[in-house]
């Protein structure tokens, strides 16, 4: 984040893209255009990435804890949009992937978490166990090929937004090593559309400052929240670009409040 606001003062931009209005942001000013730059040694996530402490040495029978706070709309044939109030989502989830996993939800109960698809099989290279975000690049440079590469093969989107969305999925409900967060951060800073709003607040109430990126197939902005001392990714929210169906502009469609990750022995234990 910390290049994306130096570069929208650079005089000559390499990455040049026209600034949409920030997500859940309607008296955010926008500007005329922001700078999309890689540097290698600048954005305050990816350091922030780098100087947290690892889990030490994770064992494949264990499984990655993710405890949030969630509302997501919900939608039906001939039904009015429903968003729900904030709620708590829990997700195990098997550390290289082999086994069933859990969620639980209020409201809803609790149900498995299917294993995730392992190598050579469809789907394996968007698994986001812990195994197997390991293996994805620390280099930035190639981490951005990988985004580029890998999300439009699994998403009929517009491929820099089928970046974008990959790039939320592996951070959401999963933790990612060091180096890989690292990378990832620096990757993302370099796709185009990216822009930052510097007063953002996630579904818990914490304010920081966000990654935003509009959606160019839908009526939607999505935003990435970060704590704006330490960088730590607090959680991501999408929200209405403009009125469709019986949603209005500025709606939050969904929520999420990312408040503890830890790992644990076994799927239903707590840290």
């Amino acid at each position: 984040m910390t290049e994306i606001r130096r570069e929208d003062q650079a005089s000559a931009p390499r990455w040049s893209t026209r600034v949409r209005p920030a997500l859940a942001a309607a008296a955010v000013a926008t500007a005329a255009a922001v700078t999309l730059v890689f540097l290698p040694s600048g954005d305050g996530c990816a350091l922030a990435a780098e100087r947290r402490p690892d889990y030490g040495d994770v064992r494949d029978d264990q499984y990655v804890y993710v405890d949030s706070k969630v509302s997501f709309s919900q939608h039906g044939e001939g039904m009015k949009t429903k968003i729900p109030p904030l709620h708590r989502l829990e997700s195990w989830h098997s550390v290289d992937g082999t086994r069933e996993g859990l969620l639980r939800e209020t409201g809803r109960g609790e149900w498995a978490r299917d294993p995730d698809a392992q190598p050579g099989e469809p789907g394996y290279e968007v698994t986001t166990n812990y195994r197997h975000l390991s293996t994805l690049p620390t280099d930035p440079e190639e981490m951005y090929r990988w985004l580029r590469k890998t999300a439009p093969e699994h998403s009929g989107q517009e491929t820099h937004q089928a970046m974008f969305v990959l790039a939320a999925g592996l951070i959401r409900d999963a933790i990612v090593p060091p180096e890989q967060s690292a990378a990832l951060y620096r990757a993302v800073a370099r796709i185009p559309g990216v822009t930052i709003v510097e007063n953002a607040v996630d579904a818990a109430g914490r304010k920081g400052v966000a990654v935003a990126r509009e959606d160019p197939d839908n009526p939607t902005r999505d935003e990435w929240i970060f704590d704006k001392k330490t960088f730590e990714f607090l959680g991501e929210r999408s929200v209405a670009s403009e009125d469709y169906s019986d949603v209005e502009e500025g709606t939050v469609t969904s929520n999420t409040a990312v408040l503890r990750r830890a790992i644990v022995d076994e799927a239903g234990q707590r840290p």
